[in-house]
């Protein structure tokens, strides 16, 4: 069954299953699964679609033909003009002129001639559409346009793009099933297995009921905020993996001395920029950041269209005040239009690995429709890029947190993010890895980011001969940052799949003891390695939906529920944790995976560790999903990626100085 998603796309409902080794032998794991695909259309159906305009209301703007280029770089299509030849091509890029100015040479004399002349006269076709930029298949070296209403989008293939907000709203309108119906859909699929031919000639029968598992629910840790006043403590409990800022102020305000604000919206005046600025200033004052109010400059507006030029120009201006003063910028507010392309890529790119600012981007519906919440969820990623922070774990500041309480301990996140398929061998992978930066608090990291070969998973610049490593350059600024040489490190490793679990261990452990041998030979750090699972098709459902203490408002297991037994690993130290609280739909656990111990955590000290990590993140004021530092490590992966222009993508830019040492990728 499809459904509409808007934008060009399509969602198919389907099923995912596989059998897998369990403490109960071998198991039968089902879920229902959803995906976004392309509709088979004409390109220039597509467009209008993706646009939500007609093609004949007027000329493709700058803006757009990103959000054209990005939404169909990779896609298969086939030509209609050449009758029953079907021949298929692959989409690489977008012309930046329209058919009739855009010229090739041809021939053996090499003749230029547009693609409109082309089309006539190889085709006998007219061109209809002659100003829409030509769509490029092949390679840059030798690159053949094709316009747009000749293309077809060949059928089945997968959308692997983000989804927009209005395309995940539609996509959670028909996945969002409360956990009694996804479980009575599981059932109903399982029935089908014990009446296949193939499993009645095997002699295989399912039990065709879910697995029951005894679990448990951790408790809640309290957290540290100070009162309105800013003096005195205020321990809260979260209620349901919930809490909120009212009456409270953030445990340690960032400082912004210096900050300017530039405008890259057409559409938003400068009335309404200021005004916006305004409101945050003062939300993050009142949060408890000391936030300056005037900037450095007043607000100013530049095209989006040379990012990089007004990016330079407007900090060579605000750095002739500071200079003199000796001061930097701490922070700059970008203003974006709502359907920005590749800008917001380009400015975190130019700015984090060039210019060396730590900044802020806002869309411009949020200038329009300011609301006091958004402020505040602002705040609090611009205070811990600040350097400050929210709220910290009580236990943590007592000591009490197992295992890590007495002695100084670093915890490392890492994660690698690939390219998407279409995107060409030369595209390399980039691995992220984020470090704590105290202790005992646990709540500020630092991150870094290093490329690697293409669809590589294991992580090959944790430690180098040469340049030292990730791992070893996130030792000496735990070192400076704390004044402590952590005893213990534990390694959380997001992205693993099962059947790379060795060659993952066999690789980055060993570089982990080499970068600690490095600082000093006799250092020798106990290390604690674990893998975190996310994509797998393990779901927790209550026993009994009608125990309202027992489960969350939404059908769902309570957050801090932890399940250890019967569906785990046969012999391996593993665990399902849901940390979360969902509201909508079926709760995900996520499985932490012990592939080397040396810290000898108990199940219980580890799973405790790991859940009360999950309420120290910075971006809400919610428990989350997965542990903090293997949250931030995708964050800065993601970031990572959009520092690879395209067409250059064997070169990678290097980190600012300037941004290493804070929360830039919050």
């Amino acid at each position: 069954m499809f459904h509409e998603l808007g934008g060009g796309l399509k969602g198919c409902c389907g099923f995912y299953r596989s059998i897998q080794r369990s403490q109960m032998g071998l198991s039968l794991n089902i879920d229902t699964s959803y995906k976004a695909f392309i509709k088979p259309q004409l390109v220039i159906d597509f467009v209008a679609e993706l646009l939500c305009r007609r093609i004949s209301d007027g000329p493709i703007n700058y803006i757009e033909r990103l959000k054209i280029a990005k939404a169909l770089h990779g896609i298969k299509v086939y030509v209609t003009h050449r009758g029953d030849v079907r021949k298929k091509y692959r989409i690489s890029g977008l012309s930046s002129e329209g058919a009739s100015k855009l010229s090739f040479p041809v021939g053996d004399h090499g003749t230029q001639k547009t693609v409109m002349q082309y089309f006539q006269e190889k085709h006998g076709y007219d061109i209809q559409h002659f100003v829409l930029p030509c769509l490029q298949v092949g390679n840059q070296q030798r690159p053949n346009y094709l316009p747009m209403e000749v293309c077809k989008i060949a059928e089945g293939q997968h959308y692997r793009e983000q989804l927009n907000e209005e395309q995940l709203s539609a996509l959670r309108e028909v996945t969002c099933q409360r956990p009694i119906e996804k479980e009575l859909a599981i059932l109903q699929t399982s029935k089908l297995y014990n009446a296949d031919p193939y499993t009645k000639e095997f002699g295989i029968t399912f039990y065709n009921k879910l697995t029951t598992v005894e679990g448990r629910v951790l408790p809640p840790p309290y957290l540290k905020f100070l009162d309105r006043t800013g003096k005195n403590d205020v321990l809260v409990l979260p209620k349901v993996g919930k809490w909120d800022m009212w009456c409270k102020k953030m445990v340690n305000g960032g400082v912004v001395n210096t900050w300017a604000c530039i405008n890259f919206a057409w559409e938003v005046t400068d009335a309404h920029a200021l005004n916006f600025c305004d409101e945050l200033v003062l939300m993050c004052n009142v949060s408890g950041m000391d936030f300056r109010p005037e900037p450095v400059l007043p607000v100013a507006a530049y095209d989006p269209k040379s990012v990089a030029r007004s990016l330079k120009k407007h900090h060579k201006r605000v750095m002739n005040i500071l200079g003199p003063r000796r001061q930097k910028l701490d922070l700059l507010i970008l203003i974006l239009p709502d359907n920005n392309g590749t800008l917001y890529g380009d400015i975190k790119r130019i700015l984090e690995t060039d210019i060396g600012v730590v900044s802020q981007c806002c869309l411009a519906k949020h200038v329009f429709m300011p609301k006091k919440q958004y402020f505040a969820n602002v705040a609090l990623k611009i205070n811990v890029k600040a350097g400050g922070r929210n709220t910290v774990l009580v236990s943590a500041l007592e000591r009490k947190l197992p295992r890590i309480g007495k002695i100084p301990t670093i915890i490392f996140g890492a994660d690698v993010s690939h390219p998407h398929p279409g995107e060409g061998c030369s595209s390399p992978s980039i691995a992220a890895v984020v470090a704590s930066q105290d202790w005992p608090e646990i709540t500020k990291y630092a991150g870094l980011v290093s490329p690697q070969t293409h669809r590589e998973e294991v992580i090959n610049n944790l430690f180098n001969e040469e340049t030292g490593g990730m791992i070893k350059e996130h030792l000496i600024s735990f070192r400076r940052a704390t004044g402590c040489i952590p005893g213990r490190i534990i390694f959380y490793r997001d992205g693993v799949s099962n059947g790379q679990l060795n060659q993952v261990l066999d690789v980055e452990l060993p570089a982990i003891k080499k970068a600690c041998a490095s600082l000093d030979p006799c250092y020798s750090p106990r290390v604690t390695f674990v893998v975190v699972q996310k994509r797998h098709h393990t779901r927790l459902f209550s026993d009994n939906y009608d125990v309202v203490s027992t489960i969350y408002g939404s059908g769902n297991v309570l957050p801090g529920t932890v399940i250890d037994k019967e569906v785990c690993h046969p012999t391996d130290f593993d665990f399902y944790l849901c940390s979360h609280a969902v509201t909508k739909g079926v709760s995900r656990p996520v499985r932490y995976h012990v592939l080397w111990d040396e810290n000898k955590f108990t199940a219980n000290a580890l799973q405790t560790l790991t859940n009360h990590l999950c309420y120290a993140y910075a971006r809400c004021t919610s428990s989350v999903s997965v542990v903090p530092p293997v949250y931030y490590a995708h964050l800065l992966a993601s970031r990572g990626r959009l520092y690879i222009k395209r067409g250059h993508e064997g070169s990678f830019p290097v980190l600012s100085e300037n941004v290493k040492g804070v929360m830039f990728f919050c």
